[in-house]
């Protein structure tokens, strides 16, 4: 069996008038985040995480922000490509790893929707999911409010 690590890094700034997504569940009563799509940074980084183990590239190389096919498209369904793309390539997920990284919002009260989620999503049991929430202690554009960061590990193996 032949298994790879692959590393998952995203940052959106925050922004007003949009919806905050965050593991495909949206968080109410808090400002969104900018990007094209709907700016889910954890998806983000899982996508980049899953596609830098199987080598196939990142996300903005199979999902890019110049694309207007992408414009608000839901991160969920991003992530649902690149699970079809794995599976196509004859990758099986493992597990992911995840940190996401802000002063606000506390996370802990939507991990357990955010696993279950991404259980289905990528088809793997949630306890093969990992979220963690972190703080900067009020250091850095996190700290200060300005936006969200979120890193991903994953694993895939493949016989």
């Amino acid at each position: 069996m032949k298994f790879r690590v692959g590393n998952g890094f995203d940052v959106h700034a925050f922004q007003d008038g949009r919806e905050l997504w965050l593991g495909g569940v949206k968080i109410e009563g808090h400002r969104g985040l900018s990007g094209h799509s709907d700016a889910d940074v954890l998806i983000h980084a899982v996508i980049d995480s899953l596609l830098g183990a199987a080598g196939i590239g990142d996300i903005g190389e199979l999902f890019p922000d110049s694309d207007p096919a992408y414009k608000g498209i839901s991160s969920i369904k991003l992530l649902e490509q690149t699970v079809k793309r794995l599976s196509s390539d004859g990758w099986v997920i493992e597990n992911v790893d995840t940190t996401v990284i802000c002063e606000t919002p506390k996370i802990s009260k939507y991990k357990a929707e955010m696993r279950k989620v991404l259980s289905g999503t990528m088809n793997i049991p949630e306890d093969c999911i990992m979220i963690k929430g972190k703080t900067t202690e009020k250091l850095g554009f996190t700290g200060r409010g300005e936006g969200i960061a979120a890193m991903s590990s994953a694993l895939l193996s493949r016989r």
